[in-house]
């Protein structure tokens, strides 16, 4: 079951709602712009690799949610709403990379070429004039955008394999947040490195962080092991320090939501872990496909978002903090690349000093 994809009788995205896992799995539609950013915002998809996805059928979504004749007009809706769900989360890169991967396929009249700047890019192919009708450039935007959910899970396999190797029979991992197949396509990239180890006949057992304050280790890194039959152990964030000082995992593999020149941003949390593990002199490695990679920039260069503060304020619908207690609360923090030993791609394992 793939955590995103098109679905070809109501011409509309469908994903699996992870604010629903563990206690049920259930898909939901996307059938509106306005549905698929309440999705990405609400987390109902997430994850790097799931979001370029998202990106990219975003742009076909939006080619058939347009209802006109003009085809003009219909370009320029979709660069619209291109910028509205760039804009949803932009920390994590591969969103940006999906719906500029679609636009580029679409987007060949010369007179778009001024008005295709989004995040000052100018898209190659808005060179040649063209006359597509509406039809073609919808079947251009759908076709690119399933390209990208079918090559996501050939890369993550890919992922898997590489990271595969850098594994030993009787290794235990510690992993923060999710980067299994619910943040991916399918498959996974720090979990498809576990998923390949064990599948190459290795016995590997993992230590899941909680991955507050969403729990997304907790709720999804467990049940996706436990449904793989993987021995996995669910702790506490706090207790990551004591798990390593103690030699109870032999090596940390997270994912990754945009690599840059000096190192790597990921849930938040993920930076404490990396002093820990180098502390404890554990390897530490990052697993992420190459669309992840966004090296003509630093980490000061980035913008982290902050989620609400109600994330931290409740648990469900109960107050378990004051409500009028003030919150810092970002998604996402930057550990630097001197303290990551590798990082795992479809196309190797990369050095730090490779960046």
């Amino acid at each position: 079951m793939r955590t995103i994809e098109w679905n070809d009788i109501e011409n509309c995205i469908e994903i699996i709602d992870q604010t629903r896992i563990p206690l049920k799995l259930e898909k939901t539609f996307c059938k509106t712009i306005d549905s698929l950013l309440n999705a990405i915002k609400s987390l109902k998809i997430r994850g790097a690799p799931a979001l370029g996805a998202a990106g990219g059928l975003g742009i076909a979504l939006s080619a058939f949610q347009y209802g006109g004749e003009d085809r003009e007009e219909m370009l320029g809706a979709m660069i619209s709403d291109a910028k509205r769900i760039k804009d949803v989360r932009p920390t994590a890169v591969n969103l940006s990379w999906g719906v500029n991967r679609v636009l580029e396929k679409v987007l060949k009249n010369r007179r778009f070429d001024c008005i295709c700047k989004l995040e000052n890019q100018r898209f190659s192919n808005a060179t040649t004039l063209s006359e597509e009708s509406i039809e073609d450039i919808r079947r251009f935007a759908l076709e690119e955008a399933e390209r990208i959910c079918e090559e996501d899970v050939k890369i993550n396999r890919m992922i898997g394999e590489n990271g595969a190797k850098l594994l030993d029979d009787g290794d235990i991992i510690l992993t923060h947040c999710n980067a299994g197949r619910l943040a991916c396509v399918d498959w996974g990239t720090a979990l498809g490195v576990v998923r390949s180890a064990v599948e190459m006949g290795k016995a590997i057992k993992v230590f899941a962080c909680e991955t507050r304050p969403l729990n997304q280790g907790g709720r999804i890194t467990t049940w996706e092991l436990m449904k793989d039959g993987i021995d996995v152990t669910l702790i506490a964030d706090s207790s990551s320090g004591i798990v390593m000082r103690n030699k109870m995992v032999d090596k940390v593999i997270v994912g990754a939501d945009r690599i840059v020149k000096d190192g790597v941003f990921n849930k938040i949390g993920t930076y404490t872990h990396s002093v820990l593990a180098k502390e404890n002199k554990i390897p530490f490695y990052v697993a992420a496909p190459y669309s992840t990679f966004d090296l003509e920039r630093t980490g000061r260069e980035i913008i982290i978002e902050e989620r609400c503060a109600d994330e931290l304020r409740k648990f469900g619908k109960t107050y378990i903090a004051p409500k009028n207690v003030k919150v810092f609360n970002p998604a996402f923090d930057f550990t630097p690349i001197e303290n990551i030993t590798s990082i795992i791609t479809e196309k190797g394992v990369l050095d730090p000093g490779e960046i």
